[in-house]
């Protein structure tokens, strides 16, 4: 079974309560990433989550470092976040280009998966900004240059093109209602296994040595509402079959 880091999928809010002429603010810690953790653990596998504010300081920058594990998932983290340590934002010192890194990682047979939101992709005003990166050459889409995202709050129900895959994992053709995602474009030789509205929704590809897999939705609300991240048995069957498929090698 795999070692697999999720980096991302965390977020803090702040509130502000009015109450006549007095005010207050609070703050609260949020995590995501519970319905993922739970599919692939139970899929045997082991997974280590790296919060989106400790990303900065903590995401690996050298081989070594991404050599403990076996597949890295980005899940709703900018690339800012990953390429941009205390030392280079804070004090200028110069440093790794941490996708430049995981790039040449993945090409040498490493696994890559990116799961959609609003700080994925191209993401929410374009912020996620992976396109301009070294990273966007491993997916197997393109990029959009501006605000990817599609919402679709009525839900839409998803297309499998090729339920045989080993990447759907054996979840079959009837899949819940998703309520948005990020539009992406296919590149050749990509295998696109599911849609949207027709643009992708899982898909698969080879780099150099490795592979890599996208999916264009959430893992958890408020895209994947609780039918299908909760409910739906095909939830941990998809994605433990996406990480055994970037794992396998030709």
């Amino acid at each position: 079974m795999s070692r697999i880091l999720i980096a991302g999928e965390s977020w803090m809010t702040t509130s502000t309560h009015t109450k006549g002429v007095d005010a207050f603010t609070l703050h609260s810690y949020v995590e995501g990433v519970a319905q993922l953790r739970a599919a692939l653990e139970s899929g045997g596998h082991e997974v280590v989550h790296m919060p989106g504010h400790r990303v900065p300081l903590d995401f690996p920058e050298t081989p070594e470092q991404l050599g403990a594990f076996d597949v890295v998932v980005l899940s709703d983290i900018g690339a800012n976040s990953v390429q941009l340590a205390p030392d280079v934002i804070d004090r200028s010192i110069p440093g790794r280009d941490r996708l430049q890194e995981l790039a040449a990682w993945v090409a040498g047979g490493g696994a890559l998966v990116m799961i959609g939101g609003y700080l994925s992709f191209t993401g929410f005003q374009a912020l996620a900004a992976y396109r301009e990166t070294d990273l966007a050459a491993v997916l197997p889409v393109e990029l959009l240059p501006g605000d990817d995202r599609v919402e679709r709050p009525a839900g839409v129900v998803p297309t499998v093109l090729d339920v045989e895959h080993p990447a759907i994992g054996g979840a079959g053709s009837e899949w819940p209602a998703l309520l948005g995602y990020n539009r992406t474009i296919p590149k050749d030789g990509a295998d696109v296994l599911a849609t949207m509205g027709g643009d992708p929704l899982v898909a698969v590809g080879e780099y150099g040595e490795g592979r890599s897999a996208v999916f264009t939705s959430d893992c958890s609300p408020h895209w994947a509402p609780p039918a299908f991240c909760d409910e739906w048995p095909g939830y941990a069957q998809l994605f433990n079959g996406i990480v055994r498929w970037v794992t396998e090698r030709p």
